[in-house]
């Protein structure tokens, strides 16, 4: 049976309008603990002077971040029991907290756009184009009563012979496992947006209709133990020119556009009802937009 993530959504909005906020939001800088709503800077790179490497935002299942660089990929923190962990957590959880049940930094982004990070696409050199360099980049994050969401704003990128702001923003929804990843061009013409998924050697990758998932093990170094992980991305293919499968990701290529959205989704193995890439893939293939 389809799941209608639109319509899911929209549901678990207004029954979560008079329960608990199972969202949560972070940003700050590194060593510091007082939370910002808005941390600017005019070299765009803030990857190293962060607490996480950005802004970062959590339901109960997953724990997202985008990075403050030229790369603004999208990570995750993958839970093994659902709860707000972010706070007490920072990304990094010790390895007695892992011992008793607290998630981790399973996934490895490297030079990738993670899960459904956002580039832009040049079609006359066929080739990806950071956010980068810019006069500006911008993180903002704000947490309202049922949802949560982080937004990274490129000032001034080149590209194809102009400069245009580009908008990334995330979204998370209480009680609702999947996240809404949305990209806005602020430019006269319209642009080919590149996002996608990252795999590595020991990930099996599967791609339907509607969505592309990866199931395995990630070359993390971070995590106390390693364990199978799931992500997905979940899209229209009207919405794309080109999906193709490189050495460490999946492309996809947007039709010219100044809007662009899609969904991402994470599980692991010692989460229940995910025992197995067969359950993942299963999953994810009932969802649909």
């Amino acid at each position: 049976m389809k799941k209608n993530l639109v319509f899911i959504a929209l549901v678990f909005f207004c029954l979560s309008i008079n329960a608990q906020n199972m969202t949560d939001i972070s940003l700050k800088w590194k060593g510091s603990t007082q939370q910002e709503s808005e941390i600017v800077s005019e070299s765009g790179d803030l990857y190293q002077k962060l607490a996480h490497h950005g802004p970062a935002i959590e339901n109960e299942w997953m724990g997202l971040r985008l990075y403050f660089d030229h790369k603004v990929a999208v990570d995750v923190y993958n839970k093994t029991r659902p709860g707000l962990e972010l706070a007490e957590a920072e990304w990094y959880p010790t390895e007695k907290q892992q011992k008793e049940g607290w998630g981790a930094d399973q996934y490895k982004v490297g030079s990738t756009v993670g899960m459904g990070g956002v580039r832009l696409w040049d079609p006359v050199k066929k080739e990806s184009v950071f956010l980068n360099p810019v006069s500006k980049r911008t993180a903002h994050v704000r947490k309202e009563a049922n949802i949560s969401y982080m937004e990274m704003l490129s000032e001034n990128v080149p590209y194809m012979g102009d400069s245009l702001d580009i908008l990334v923003r995330v979204t998370v929804f209480s009680g609702f496992r999947e996240a809404k990843v949305e990209a806005f061009a602020f430019s006269d013409k319209p642009v080919h947006f590149l996002t996608g998924i990252n795999y590595h050697e020991k990930t099996k990758t599967k791609q339907g209709n509607n969505f592309i998932c990866t199931w395995g093990i990630h070359p993390e170094d971070v995590a106390a133990f390693q364990m199978n992980i799931g992500a997905a991305i979940i899209y229209h293919p009207d919405n794309f020119a080109s999906i193709s499968k490189k050495k460490d990701q999946f492309e996809l290529v947007s039709k010219p556009c100044k809007y662009l959205s899609l969904w991402v989704t994470s599980a692991c193995e010692k989460e229940e009802g995910f025992p197995s890439y067969e359950k993942f893939v299963e999953y994810v293939g009932s969802l649909e937009l």
